[in-house]
């Protein structure tokens, strides 16, 4: 801690200790400057922004397509995937695919989500209410 000085006194010190003089904080009255070695403080600050980077999640949305006449044995293959994907901390889209007349019989759809979510409502929050789009019934659900 050197205190307030002028900016010739500053550059003066840092030559005689080969060091740079960095400005930390512009916009302070007077402004902040420290002595230190630049290249160091740029390798440091590179090195941290790689390990956030590396710490860092990308969250995936995956996707899991039903159909509203599916087997309980299907159905269960299909929960134990969409139980990974959560475990995983992955979103997953629930698909209900309607073919033909079985649009008439829009609630087979419904009864399934709605079967899903009693499930995994213990580990898993709605993030889109299911809705029809087209031909298909739509949610998708996040972990909690």
């Amino acid at each position: 801690m050197i205190g307030v000085c002028s900016l010739e006194n500053a550059l003066i010190k840092a030559h005689d200790h080969g060091l740079d003089l960095v400005e930390i904080s512009p916009n302070a009255s007077p402004p902040v400057c420290k002595l230190m070695d630049f290249g160091k403080f740029k390798y440091e600050s590179k090195k941290k922004a790689q390990d956030a980077k590396k710490k860092q999640r990308v969250v995936v949305t995956k996707e899991i397509k039903l159909r509203p006449n599916i087997g309980e044995n299907d159905f269960q293959v299909k929960l134990k995937s969409i139980n990974k994907f959560i475990e995983e901390l992955d979103k997953v889209k629930i698909t209900v695919k309607f073919k033909g007349r079985e649009i008439t019989h829009h609630e087979l759809g419904m009864n399934l989500l709605h079967r899903v979510l009693e499930i995994t409502k213990e580990y898993t929050k709605v993030e889109i209410e299911p809705r029809f789009e087209g031909k298909q019934l739509l949610m998708q659900i996040a972990p909690k």
